[in-house]
């Protein structure tokens, strides 16, 4: 996927969830819509490098003009990471993924349909997809951006919502459904993925489960520059200790 019309920033402040202060390579300080909910407090650090996508042109109903997409992460051995931040990106970017045959679901074949937003139970689930064969199954589409040395893990703040979509896709799962739970990692040259425990043990305890339920547990990396994201590669997930080889490499339909 393709931003429009990026420009670079300093991070100055966030004064709540939904809004960044920022500072325009002009000197100018503006306020900007930070377009992630979660904590991300190792990537929001004062002076931190940030991109931000311009809609001046294109206001429409909007009440700021900038929305903060991408942020440099500086990391602890003091190289720069790019991340992309935006919570609504990697549900399109899955998409794409999909549709293209660069995600390959395990136990199903070429993909003929992926529809979003399908309801089953009480969860409303990111994707149903169907593939050649007849089978049918649910995707539920996480974004990561909490990293360390490599390591990515899900979620930065306890997920009840998460919860109840595992729970539901055990249950999708038992119904004869197949049943996806993808992690897409919001930036690259990242080593494994595991659940955070220290933040929310009960969302790691239902992944565990339901990957024992025959959930398949995916997590892809994806390429980020300053006005792009684009998924590349998938990562081994690191569950109870126990390591998962990452999943198959998709071809282009």
């Amino acid at each position: 996927m393709k931003y429009e019309k990026m420009m670079k920033a300093q991070f100055i402040a966030r004064p709540n969830r939904f809004i960044a202060e920022v500072r325009l390579s002009d000197g100018t300080e503006t306020r900007a819509h930070v377009k992630n909910t979660g904590r991300c407090r190792e990537l929001l650090q004062p002076g931190a490098t940030v991109w931000l996508e311009d809609h001046t042109a294109r206001m429409g109903s909007r009440k700021l003009a900038y929305s903060l997409i991408g942020v440099e992460k500086q990391r602890k051995n003091g190289s720069l990471l790019m991340v992309n931040m935006d919570s609504q990106a990697p549900n399109q970017v899955a998409a794409e993924a999909l549709n293209s045959g660069i995600i390959c679901l395990p136990d199903m074949s070429l993909l003929t349909l992926v529809k979003g937003e399908q309801t089953f139970g009480n969860s409303r689930f990111d994707f149903y997809v169907e593939d050649a064969d007849g089978k049918k199954g649910y995707l539920e589409v996480k974004g990561v951006t909490l990293e360390e040395d490599g390591l990515v893990r899900f979620p930065d703040a306890p997920t009840e919502r998460g919860v109840k979509h595992v729970e539901e896709l055990i249950r999708a799962r038992e119904e004869g459904y197949c049943a996806f739970v993808l992690f897409i990692v919001q930036m690259e040259g990242m080593r494994v993925f595991m659940p955070n425990d220290d933040t929310h043990r009960a969302f790691g305890d239902a992944l565990r489960r339901a990957q024992r339920a025959g959930v398949h547990i995916l997590a892809y990396q994806c390429h980020v520059t300053e006005d792009s994201l684009q998924v590349s590669t998938s990562l081994p997930i690191r569950l109870n200790g126990e390591e998962l080889p990452p999943a198959e490499a998709g071809k282009d339909r």
